[in-house]
């Protein structure tokens, strides 16, 4: 096989396992999505979307705005209605991180106790939060619209468990704030039931949590509380660990194709409740397709990368320090969009949330971090 063939192989390859640069993309890509999202959902004129309750009001408000010529406002419809997907995009790379640690390679020798795993997981997502959530309460207290904390409400958000509480969506402050209880719930499932399980296990959690969300009301009250805690994250966080237990080489043509097909479904599945219920399942297999596409293309054509990766992979690298710091940067500038200086205020809060969030991240550095 002479030095041609090998060349041509190596460029029509793409690696079965998502490398750190390809997670950070991902990380960057979700972290895009939920920053935007969380913006321009809290602008009055702008659609609002179906994140943990069906309402088929917002499905034909949505239809009906995309089904007219562009405006100045059809990016905002589109990034409220969608943009929080990121979400899902986050609990599969958590669930994949755990296999890659726990259960594959080196991982194997670190074994820590139940106990320990949680500990550790816990004081992780505590120190993250906690630095956010001490700024954000200062800021909320000096703006308009102070919220009200209830002593369990700060209690729930210190330990966090807020989001098993009765009516999160009122007690929950900031908002994004819900996804630290998530998680931990995530990683208790995980260590408790999951940990080094075959497919039947995983798929099986997925299938019964599915049942449960289908049983209720599209748009009730038990289905928002389901969908605020695990039973609405295990979808994506199960696709996280099959594929980081079974995940095999894949043709590029097929990643094109499931890219396309993922979009499709995505566009259409959102209008039914049960299509609904699987829509992060094909944003995660969209945000990976895309992914090993751009890998696949920045190895084959460095001259017109045009800096998307980069953009992403750095984005991704902040991740943490942005998710945590934006509802600060929402709180001070939404008020000039919501006077009708709609992209005056959303480039304003890209500008200051990029900024702050890359000064939250050296102030994390300092933070020590949890010993496992």
């Amino acid at each position: 096989m002479d030095s041609r063939t090998n060349k041509t192989i190596s460029r029509r390859a793409v690696g079965k396992m998502l490398n750190r640069t390809e997670c950070n993309i991902l990380r960057g890509i979700a972290i895009a999505g939920i920053v935007l999202h969380n913006y321009c959902h809290w602008l009055r004129p702008i659609v609002k979307e179906n994140e943990y309750q069906f309402n088929q009001h917002n499905v034909d408000w949505f239809n009906n705005i995309m089904a007219h010529s562009f405006t100045e406002l059809t990016f905002f419809h589109l990034l409220s209605f969608f943009g929080h997907y990121g979400v899902p995009i986050f609990l599969f790379l958590s669930a994949y991180g755990l296999v890659m640690k726990y259960e594959t390679g080196n991982g194997t020798a670190n074994q820590p106790s139940t106990y320990r795993f949680l500990r550790f997981h816990w004081l992780k997502l505590f120190r993250m939060m906690i630095v956010g959530f001490a700024v954000f309460v200062l800021i909320d207290a000096i703006t308009a619209g102070q919220h009200h904390y209830e002593v369990m409400d700060i209690i729930a958000q210190m330990g966090l468990f807020n989001n098993v509480l009765p009516n999160p969506d009122d007690i929950i402050w900031p908002g994004p704030y819900w996804f630290f209880g998530l998680m931990l719930q995530l990683y208790i499932v995980y260590r408790l039931f999951l940990y080094k399980r075959g497919w039947t296990w995983v798929v099986s959690f997925i299938v019964v949590c599915i049942i449960i969300e289908l049983l209720c009301d599209p748009n009730g009250e038990a289905l928002n509380r389901w969908r605020y805690n695990f039973i609405g994250g295990m979808l994506p966080f199960g696709l996280g660990l099959l594929c980081a237990k079974y995940m095999q080489d894949v043709p590029l043509r097929i990643y094109g194709a499931t890219l396309i097909g993922s979009l499709l479904f995505i566009r259409s599945g959102s209008n039914y409740f049960f299509t609904w219920l699987f829509v992060p399942m094909f944003v995660c297999l969209a945000s990976i397709s895309f992914v090993k596409l751009l890998s696949y293309w920045n190895r084959c054509y460095p001259k017109y990368t045009f800096g998307v990766a980069k953009t992403f992979e750095w984005l991704g690298v902040i991740s943490a320090a942005l998710f945590i710091s934006h509802p600060i940067t929402r709180k001070i500038t939404i008020p000039i969009s919501r006077s009708g200086d709609y992209w005056t205020g959303l480039l304003l809060y890209i500008i200051t949330s990029v900024c702050v969030a890359w000064l939250f991240k050296e102030i994390m550095k300092r933070v020590p971090l949890p010993k496992l």
